[in-house]
């Protein structure tokens, strides 16, 4: 299986390459980086113009969670992808080594932090969103753009830790199938701290896709509860903003369940391809679900030229009535304490 070559110590094998030209192309990884790059600018783009639109305590949070999701995709393309085509195109002209050099460990623990860092984005902000809707007089007490900032430094404390085991010997990272990327050791040669690295990683992506599906679930049916109470309670009909974040964070969760799960639960490198593709997919479960383009598809499909009576419509007319009032209150409690 090894042909003509002896281990290192210190240093992973990975199989020999029988066909090495059929398998360097660089054309396939470099449109997947293209493609990711040009999908999370955009995404970014429509993020920052409506975090600088809209000013809401509940929606300020979710879009920054958003736009440090799709930024922190965009860092992951941009990083290991530049890694990867180098690979390509050395494994094209010379040939790869086969031992786990400076560039292997590098890029290994590139793929295992913006690895986790979504699915530890996607279980935060879908916890978030489960307070905001199940009880948002607690979320907004405890939720301002200060906290939301410590938390994302958390999460990427918590995955450049993971990341890092094995520099400190709790893991290795090898050169996986065609050789042209690093991963985790989980081929030959593994030894129980290989197994130990592995278990953790997998346990902590899977307990951030169950976390995740859990709020997702509890918010979807509070919205729908919320929806069909409408008539007899108008002031807990759902808000549109909800809706819409609730969609998204639905859209992420699928995307990541369907990139993710092959690789966590068989721990396969031929899983990797299809988790990168979350990285893709993320931006545009913000580019297609957003308000916009919801309104876009009940028109189609409804054959309707206007919203009126429409859930998008009602829910914008409440809460735009809820608000008016609020600073009717407020600019009559100001003037009473002035006299």
């Amino acid at each position: 299986f090894l042909k003509g070559v002896s281990q290192v110590p210190g240093m992973a094998l990975v199989p020999y390459r029988e066909n090495q030209n059929t398998t360097t192309n660089p054309t396939a990884a470099g449109l997947s980086m293209t493609l990711g790059i040009i999908s999370n600018i955009i995404a970014l783009i429509i993020l920052a113009k409506a975090y600088a639109r809209l000013r809401k305590r509940s929606k300020a949070t979710f879009l920054l969670f958003a736009s440090s999701l799709v930024a922190t995709d965009l860092a992951g393309h941009g990083i290991a992808g530049a890694l990867v085509l180098r690979l390509y195109i050395s494994g094209t002209t010379g040939g790869l080594n086969s031992q786990s050099d400076a560039t292997c460990q590098f890029l290994g623990g590139s793929m295992v932090f913006f690895g986790l860092c979504p699915l530890f984005l996607g279980c935060i902000m879908a916890a978030e969103r489960c307070m905001g809707v199940t009880r948002p007089l607690l979320h907004a007490r405890m939720i301002c753009t200060v906290h939301t900032k410590i938390v994302l430094v958390m999460i990427w404390l918590l995955a450049l830790s993971v990341a890092l085991l094995p520099f400190f010997h709790l893991g290795t990272y090898t050169y996986q199938s065609p050789g042209t990327w690093c991963f985790i050791n989980v081929l030959e040669n593994t030894s129980i701290t290989d197994v130990i690295f592995v278990l953790l990683f997998s346990g902590l992506g899977l307990a951030a896709l169950a976390v995740a599906l859990v709020c997702n679930t509890i918010s979807g049916v509070t919205l729908v509860i919320a929806r069909l109470r409408k008539n007899k309670c108008p002031r807990r009909s759902a808000k549109s903003h909800d809706i819409e974040m609730v969609a998204q964070l639905l859209g992420i969760m699928i995307a990541s369940c369907i990139c993710w799960s092959p690789l966590l639960v068989t721990t396969s490198d031929q899983c990797i391809r299809l988790a990168s593709w979350n990285q893709i997919l993320d931006p545009w479960v913000y580019i297609l679900l957003r308000r916009a383009v919801l309104k876009k598809i009940y028109r189609i499909t409804t054959g309707r030229s206007d919203l009126k009576g429409s859930t998008f419509r009602r829910t914008q007319r409440s809460h735009r009535s809820k608000e008016n009032k609020c600073c009717l209150c407020l600019g009559f409690n100001k003037l009473v304490l002035f006299w």
